[in-house]
């Protein structure tokens, strides 16, 4: 027989010889303390139980919540049946681009009311509802005959004094006249001069002409409509003359169009940054309740001052409305990618799970393992969570982390590609 073979059939023996050493001391220390113990009644029991059953029932409560709060949030792995069967999604570095939600009203680029300078009948109109305009096309002749008849007659005047004034400077070279006399001749002839430019301005003002591109909306007078220098358009009828408040027609810039929105003070700096870099601000922008189109601009510029009333700054946005689809007052929703995250970690937001702890994320470690990692929430937008406490390559568990615990064994479904470039807004 080997050594090891005699070593090995020796150790029942010293087992049971260590047992009865145990054994023996164990019952030479309790013959020490058993005489000092109390002897335990059902009376005292009961008197103490009364004394204190308050207490007794609030400890017992708290123990209670305090398990079943365990026992929800950390389910025991024996109770699961098994390894839980999870989906998780591999987490990469992006570029996620940092956006800003807002509401905001379409508002043309210019708006031009056109009302006459002087009081006179419409003549001729040259402009139909709706009709697109160019700067400098005519809209509305008025009655020109006395301005033209008078732009003439002083014209005429106007010309022969400056014959006069010729005159003059021949008859002084020859010593005919004085100098006072050629002074007093010219004198004469740039009054006049002056005269026929404003009878000629006066006429122009029985030639209305569209000072901007645009389209012309709903024309609110007629041939033979008094109109007058105010804010007061006359139209006459065969029977009865109607006065209204109003333009003869407004000429609305439509392409490119504004969007005018508010941004929150506290995302101000975000704005600033970007505008400081120089790279212009982008914008998307739906209108009406479908918001299947989407138009696409940049931003003018950045108010110079907050609204104290709102706490707000207001930010004016350019957007080409080559299909005239968008009209001033409409109600606009406007995303502003304001900043983009460099190389963000971003998970689903449903992966993230608050407890006691705060908000983490249960993550499975090479031996197929629920690892749990507290993490904190930079921004959230539309799903999407940008996070830190994460890194690159983990797999973060989306579905079935109710049923984790840390160190409990993981099945994982089949796997999802990580969240693509879903914009990330700042958290509220």
């Amino acid at each position: 027989m080997s050594k090891i073979e005699s070593a090995l059939n020796k150790i029942p023996g010293k087992v049971v010889q260590l047992f009865g050493f145990v054994k023996s001391r164990l019952s030479l220390l309790w013959q020490k303390i058993a005489p000092r113990l109390k002897p335990i009644s059902f009376a005292s029991i009961k008197s103490f139980v009364m004394r204190f059953k308050w207490r007794i029932l609030i400890v017992l409560i708290l123990l209670y919540a305090g398990s079943k709060t365990y026992d929800y949030f950390f389910p025991p792995a024996e109770k699961t049946g098994g390894p839980t069967t999870v989906t998780t999604v591999l987490v990469e570095k992006k570029d996620i681009p940092l956006i800003i939600e807002a509401t905001g009203t379409i508002v043309s680029n210019g708006i031009v009311d056109i009302r006459p300078m002087v009081t006179n009948t419409v003549a001729k109109i040259h402009v139909k509802d709706g009709q697109e305009v160019k700067a400098g096309d005519l809209l509305f002749t008025l009655d020109n005959r006395n301005d033209t008849a008078n732009y003439e007659r002083l014209k005429a005047l106007a010309e022969d004094a400056q014959k006069q004034y010729l005159r003059a400077k021949e008859l002084v070279s020859q010593n005919f006249i004085s100098k006072a006399g050629l002074e007093t001749s010219m004198a004469n002839a740039k009054s006049a001069q002056a005269a026929a430019r404003s009878a000629e301005v006066q006429l122009s003002y029985d030639f209305i002409r569209s000072p901007i591109d645009g389209r012309a909306g709903i024309v609110n007078v007629f041939p033979g409509s008094l109109v007058q220098a105010s804010n007061v358009v006359t139209t006459a009828t065969s029977s009865t003359a109607t006065s209204s408040v109003g333009a003869m027609v407004t000429i609305t810039q439509l392409n490119p169009i504004n969007v005018q929105f508010v941004v929150p003070e506290k995302d101000i700096p975000i704005l600033l940054e970007n505008q400081l870099d120089g790279e212009p601000l982008t914008v998307k922008v739906t209108v009406g309740d479908s918001g299947k189109k989407t138009y696409e601009g940049k931003v003018l510029v950045i108010d110079n001052q907050v609204d104290p009333a709102i706490a707000a700054v207001r930010v004016k946005a350019q957007i080409p409305n080559d299909a005239l689809t968008l009209l001033p007052g409409q109600f606009a929703r406007v995303s502003l990618v304001a900043n983009t995250l460099k190389d963000a970690l971003s998970v689903p937001s449903q992966a993230v799970v608050i407890n006691p702890r705060g908000r983490i994320v249960y993550t499975v470690d090479k031996d197929g393992k629920a690892v749990l990692k507290p993490v904190k929430v930079v921004y959230e937008y539309q799903g999407t969570s940008v996070i830190t406490g994460i890194e690159s390559g983990d797999k973060v568990v989306v579905e079935g982390k109710q049923n984790l615990r840390p160190g409990g064994k993981v099945r994982e479904a089949k796997p999802e590609s990580a969240p693509k470039n879903t914009p990330a807004t700042e958290k509220k």
